[in-house]
């Protein structure tokens, strides 16, 4: 009986071998292939060689731009919780020097505030999608005089409230208070009474467009004086 065994045995030994030995070639096969088509990709080997030097010469261009503004933009702060990272090109001058003399610079970030936490993913999603709208409207300067906080930043901002007070808000019974912010009683914190661009100074603001009626009189003020 052991006698029969042994080359049963035997023969899954060496089908087992030849069944690993299969999947590697073929696995080994499939890379090859990959690899090749990769490398025809890359060298663009579709092309005759004078459109290939030229697509070489843009994609060339193009990376170095990107560098410049990854690099001009200080991309890598955007990472980081720094409150500075606000104001490396957004218009948040003000948020800043409001929060920077407020009792919250201690204990909160401009990030524990305005930025949702149930979990990374959420976090970093929401800072690309705002960061993308302010950078827009700074990079197209259409950035109001008065910030005013989004409708989809609402909930964010309230729900890091409670977060962070919740001991605060559980013993809290206002019923007539579901439809209400935090800011709805304290509107000025953190960041005070002030709202405007203009609230510090060397902020950068929007050059607005003067009245009509104010400029002609101020011309015609100003042909008065020098007709004296």
């Amino acid at each position: 009986m052991p006698a029969m065994i042994l080359p049963q045995c035997e023969a899954r030994n060496h089908m087992h071998e030849y069944l690993q030995y299969s999947v590697i070639c073929l696995t080994m096969r499939a890379m090859s292939g990959f690899l090749q088509k990769l490398h025809r990709w890359l060298t663009l080997q579709m092309l005759p060689s004078g459109w290939r030097m030229a697509c070489f010469g843009l994609i060339g261009i193009l990376i170095g731009l990107a560098a410049v503004t990854f690099n001009v933009s200080r991309a890598t702060s955007y990472m980081r919780d720094d409150p500075e990272t606000c104001i490396n090109c957004h218009v948040m001058n003000t948020a800043y020097a409001t929060w920077r003399h407020s009792s919250h610079r201690n204990v909160a970030t401009c990030s524990d505030c305005h930025v949702p936490h149930t979990n990374i993913f959420a976090q970093y999603a929401f800072k690309a999608q705002d960061g993308l709208r302010h950078s827009v409207i700074f990079t197209m300067r259409t950035e109001p005089e008065v910030i005013r906080i989004t409708p989809d930043a609402i909930p964010v901002v309230n729900g890091n409230c409670i977060r962070c007070h919740e001991r605060t808000v559980m013993n809290i019974n206002m019923p007539r208070a579901e439809h209400q912010t935090c800011w709805h009683c304290h509107e000025t914190v953190p960041h005070g009474e002030v709202r405007s661009l203009s609230a510090t100074p060397q902020a950068r603001r929007p050059e607005l467009p003067a009245a009509g009626w104010l400029a002609g009189d101020r011309e015609e003020h100003d042909e008065q004086q020098g007709e004296r």
